[in-house]
């Protein structure tokens, strides 16, 4: 038998380490030539690596979360023939059967607490000992319903132990509104048989305690981490919002589809981006990106929008090339096209990057107002808010006014103060305002 190690293949240009996401083998798995290896993200996209050769497993290249350099040992296989000497270099692995799992660490033991009680009766020791532990004694079942006596918390003859007076004031319930149902002694039974009917009054628990759970910030998670971490760090942002009336634009948008045959469906995303499209010549300084370490700001000519896609991995940018260069059911059939590909993970790492300027919305998630991180190295991105109806005052017709119901959004801007001053971000904002509430403007020619 021979050893064959796998290198980690040069996935992309420019590529020189990649992350391991997700191992789809172990040590001692037998595999065979294009079986699935495992998912490694680089800084564009990722890579699913197969095996080149049969064999058993004998050593892999860490756990998800590690970055492994493009060309240092991925793999150890073991495969049919004589040993080589690059496999004289590398190590047994222990065998799967071999490795002995260590036993839990003893829990500490339980601190009893002092209980002072009145009787010794085996039932009170029995208490006292749950109590100790953190438990809740079970309320005792009485063949007879008893009979149950006001206790004053101020009565010096009032009988409960420290830990059911400690319990009670953590709930912040007070001794004097529960009963007690043996000889004026409040155990933990009564303060659960208070609980249990006086729910209403607020003492009923909210939920469930939950174990902690520690989840290891790796892959598509680590790198949305990485780059707003970077952005908020480097960028000093500021942010607009500015209210729209776009009862029209969404008219207009009603009656485009009912016409609209085989084409897909509009939703408000297509005529945002048209009026974005034909405002940014004026403001060549929202559409562009900025060089930290060159301090050059390139001003783009095409604008290369960038559209925030929720996915089950995390929050991906997929890139619509051109969008000036586009109809609006273009616009409708793209961004369909890339939110499916971002969402199954067929993306390609080109659809993925370059953009100049970015959309960000949540949807009817939207909120009243949002203040989104720029996309860097971008200055500016734009995000449209959660579409409402309000009544207004509008022109009547006959110089005066009238109320009348209006659909209502907010649009949300942040920017770069190193490039976009706050005039130009609201006056940019203003005219996208104009076009959207006068929406066969954005269809002028």
């Amino acid at each position: 038998m021979a050893k064959f190690t796998f290198n980690m293949p040069d996935v992309g240009e420019g590529v020189a380490e990649a992350e391991v996401v997700e191992w789809h083998v172990k040590v001692g798995d037998t595999i065979s030539e294009d079986d699935h290896l495992v998912d490694v993200m680089t800084d564009k996209a990722t890579v699913d690596i197969e095996s080149p050769v049969d064999g058993k497993v004998l050593e892999i290249a860490g756990e998800a979360g590690d970055i492994v350099p493009v060309g240092s040992m991925l793999l150890v296989i073991e495969v049919e023939g004589e040993a080589s000497d690059e496999g004289d270099d590398v190590g047994e692995a222990a065998d799967a059967d071999d490795v002995v799992t260590p036993a839990p660490a003893p829990k500490d033991e339980a601190v009893t607490e002092r209980i002072e009680t009145e009787t010794s009766d085996a039932s009170d020791a029995n208490d006292a000992i749950a109590r100790g532990r953190g438990e809740t004694a079970p309320a005792k079942p009485s063949p007879e319903k008893p009979e149950l006596r006001s206790v004053s918390a101020t009565d010096p003859k009032v009988l409960a132990s420290p830990a059911v007076r400690k319990r009670a004031k953590d709930l912040g319930v007070s001794l004097s509104e529960v009963r007690s149902s043996e000889e004026g002694r409040i155990r933990h039974g009564d303060l659960d048989a208070f609980l249990s009917y006086s729910s209403s009054g607020g003492y009923a628990s909210v939920g469930a305690t939950r174990e902690d759970q520690p989840i290891k910030v790796i892959g598509l998670r680590r790198r949305i981490a990485e780059n707003v971490q970077a952005a908020k760090r480097n960028i000093p942002h500021f942010t607009y919002v500015e209210e729209t009336d776009v009862t029209e634009m969404e008219r207009m948008r009603a009656q485009l589809n009912d016409r609209r045959g085989g084409k897909p469906k509009l939703t408000m995303l297509p005529l945002l981006i048209t009026a974005i499209c034909k405002i940014l010549p004026d403001y060549p300084m929202i559409n562009a990106r900025y060089d930290d370490e060159g301090g050059v700001v390139t001003r783009h000519g095409a604008v290369h929008l960038g559209m925030a896609a929720q996915t089950e991995n995390g929050l991906m940018v997929p890139v619509i090339r051109d969008a000036q260069s586009r109809n609006l059911w273009q616009l409708a059939t793209e961004i369909g096209r890339l939110a499916d590909a971002a969402r199954d993970g067929t993306a390609k790492s080109d659809e993925l990057s370059g953009s100049t300027l970015t959309v960000t919305s949540l949807g009817p998630l939207g909120g009243v107002a949002t203040t989104p991180v720029i996309n860097r190295p971008e200055v500016a991105i734009i995000g449209p808010n959660r579409i409402i109806e309000r009544p207004m005052f509008v022109p009547d017709g006959m110089g005066g006014e009238r109320i009348e119901k209006r659909k209502l959004m907010n649009i949300s801007i942040s920017c770069d103060h190193r490039v976009v001053d706050g005039y130009d971000a609201a006056s940019f904002i203003q005219d996208l305002k104009r076009m959207l509430e006068a929406p066969a403007t954005m269809l002028a020619g």
